[in-house]
């Protein structure tokens, strides 16, 4: 019985972590503005798909972290201080830009797949798959979501179990989103084209899981050069 109360609290506080990592970038994108009025309990219970104890542990944190404040009887709200401070790259001003920011990556990300599939742990493996289960669903209603497609990959940097990557995987969020945008415009018009991407995240997800390094490695490889080129016609900058 105690096993069971212990694994039930570490399953609640990954969980809690997943809902803390999502409101917490969310804030400092710029999502809500100051003193904007977080969603209520139940609805981010529904959004994210937890339980409300497992929501309250979340906003907790963001409380002792000073990105909300709450008023009795009206809910959770932001605080000034926790809006987004400028990080070390600008903004997108270019597709020359994008093209850059697909180098970059493809740099970058594969490395951290590598990384991640000798490293991770099941709270790393959970984060991975709930993105993925997000994407998943978004894909059955021939949606992109881009915060899912982010966090997938924002996933994968947090389990490569260094923070190097993760951090510059969250600098690089607006630069990513916008070329997410328009990648995910692209594929709703491609035949089975958002079915097909979500095939790629998966592979890349069951060779983390399976711990192969080298495999996942070349599948994020060919992932980005692939979205890179479905977005710029194959041209390079």
């Amino acid at each position: 019985m105690a096993q069971d109360a212990e694994k039930s609290v570490a399953q609640r506080r990954s969980l809690a972590d997943g809902v803390f990592d999502r409101l917490n970038r969310a804030i400092k994108s710029g999502a809500y503005g100051a003193d904007e009025r977080l969603p209520t309990e139940h609805d981010l219970a529904a959004e994210f798909q937890v339980s409300r104890p497992v929501v309250r542990e979340a906003l907790r944190r963001l409380r002792e972290h000073g990105l909300i404040y709450s008023r009795r009887g009206a809910g959770s709200f932001v605080r000034q201080s926790g809006l987004k401070e400028p990080l070390g790259f600008g903004h997108v001003a270019s597709i020359s830009d994008l093209e850059r920011c697909y180098e970059f990556r493809i740099t970058l990300e594969p490395e951290a797949a590598a990384a991640a599939a000798r490293r991770h742990d099941d709270a790393g493996m959970d984060g991975i798959m709930t993105a993925l289960r997000e994407m998943r669903e978004a894909t059955d209603r021939n949606r992109h979501r881009e915060d899912a497609d982010f966090a997938f990959h924002l996933s994968i940097a947090k389990a490569s179990d260094n923070g190097y990557f993760a951090t510059a995987m969250e600098a690089l969020e607006d630069h990513i989103a916008v070329g997410m945008q328009f990648h995910g415009a692209s594929l709703k018009i491609t035949p089975d084209g958002l079915a097909h991407v979500y095939a790629e995240h998966s592979a890349i997800a069951d060779a983390i899981g399976n711990r192969d390094a080298d495999r996942a490695r070349d599948l994020m490889r060919r992932h980005l050069i692939g979205s890179r080129d479905r977005l710029f016609d194959g041209r390079r900058g």
